[in-house]
């Protein structure tokens, strides 16, 4: 009896490292492979969420402080709101049609309200402790030191490790270093494993071996990969539109924007709890100037006769009971972010 436990016992240990031996594919076992297909099919395309809102609400504005501020407000709303992608626009006609703003200033060193407001959105986008780098002194930046910190996930202090960083390349002397030395905001620079220009604003994967005083290369990643991966919200993108067409017709994302949402006090009123949005991979919402988004789709000769019911999938009144008659462009922002808040919900979750 006793040896045919042992013979049943050797047989058992001996299938076991047959089972090792043939589970060993590519340098992978069995359990291994199994993980990393499931976790392929598992990984799907994360929706983004864009607003989109006129530059001339910089304009109207009385002071150079007051529209740091108004700036600072529109950043800390798209990083509450974990926002993707803001969109300025102008209202030029379709003839004056320009992807980029002009960079004419005046005699002054004053810029347009559009590019005031972009300059603004990124500074504050940007890690702290790469602005000197990225940000050369300009008047348009005299008062950012007013504004509250965004404190984004990517804005990490030197005490803080994290498996993402951003940081600034820089340039090396030897030209026959084979990587790249990157300012990454911690006691020491790092080395990457790609020879790049220095200047560079890059996303960083800091592995797990903390210690920096090994020349050991780290890895420079796509700027998406840290909310891919662990779910991190990593900043918004900031892009120029000449008009409200070119909001739509410049999207960077393939396919373009699948649900457009356009907010107005002329919209339909529907409580957040009762509206539907449609499952999308990318969300636009836009806002209006001091006139509306009536007046940016009138002026728009791409859009010349078209309701803006037309031009958007949905045209909401977020604040159908204001008691102020008017609701400035950043208050619209807050309001109209939190109202999607539940609806963007049920539409990512397919509920």
């Amino acid at each position: 009896m006793a040896k045919k436990r042992r013979a049943e016992s050797e047989v058992g240990v001996a299938e076991k490292k047959e089972e090792a031996v043939e589970g060993l594919v590519n340098g992978e076992t069995k359990r291994e492979k199994s993980k990393r297909e499931k976790s392929k099919r598992e990984k799907k395309e994360i929706p983004t969420v864009t607003i989109a809102l006129p530059g001339s609400i910089i304009d109207n504005t009385q002071s150079y402080e007051l529209a740091t501020r108004l700036a600072g407000q529109i950043a800390r709303a798209a990083t509450i709101f974990r926002i993707d992608e803001v969109v300025v626009f102008d209202n030029k006609s379709g003839a004056e049609d320009d992807s980029s703003v002009t960079t004419a200033e005046d005699a002054d060193g004053n810029e347009s309200g559009s590019q005031f407001l972009i300059r603004i959105l990124k500074y504050l986008e940007t890690p702290q402790y790469l602005r000197r780098a990225l940000f050369p002194m300009h008047n348009s930046l005299r008062y950012v030191g007013l504004l509250p910190p965004l404190d984004a996930p990517h804005h990490l202090r030197k005490h803080e490790w994290g498996p993402y960083r951003e940081g600034v390349t820089l340039k090396v002397e030897d030209s026959n270093f084979v990587g790249t030395l990157v300012d990454v905001g911690l006691n020491k620079n790092i080395f990457v494993d790609q020879k790049l220009e220095p200047g560079i604003r890059v996303t960083v994967a800091m592995g797990t071996n903390r210690c920096l005083e090994t020349d050991s290369f780290r890895k420079v990643v796509p700027s998406s990969t840290p909310r891919e991966e662990v779910g991190s919200y990593w900043g918004y993108k900031v892009r120029y539109a000449p008009n409200i067409s070119s909001v739509f017709k410049d999207c960077p994302y393939e396919g373009g924007y699948d649900h457009k949402v356009g907010t107005s006090e002329h919209g339909l009123v529907v409580n957040s709890s009762e509206h539907t949005i449609p499952t999308f991979r990318h969300l636009l919402i836009a806002f209006g100037g001091l006139a509306g988004l009536e007046e940016s789709i009138e002026e728009d000769s791409n859009l010349k006769g078209k309701d803006a019911r037309e031009v958007f999938d949905s045209y909401l009144n977020t604040c159908p009971h204001q008691g102020s008659r008017t609701i400035r462009t950043e208050e619209a922002i807050f309001i109209s972010l939190q109202y999607f808040q539940e609806p963007i919900s049920r539409a990512v979750s397919g509920i």
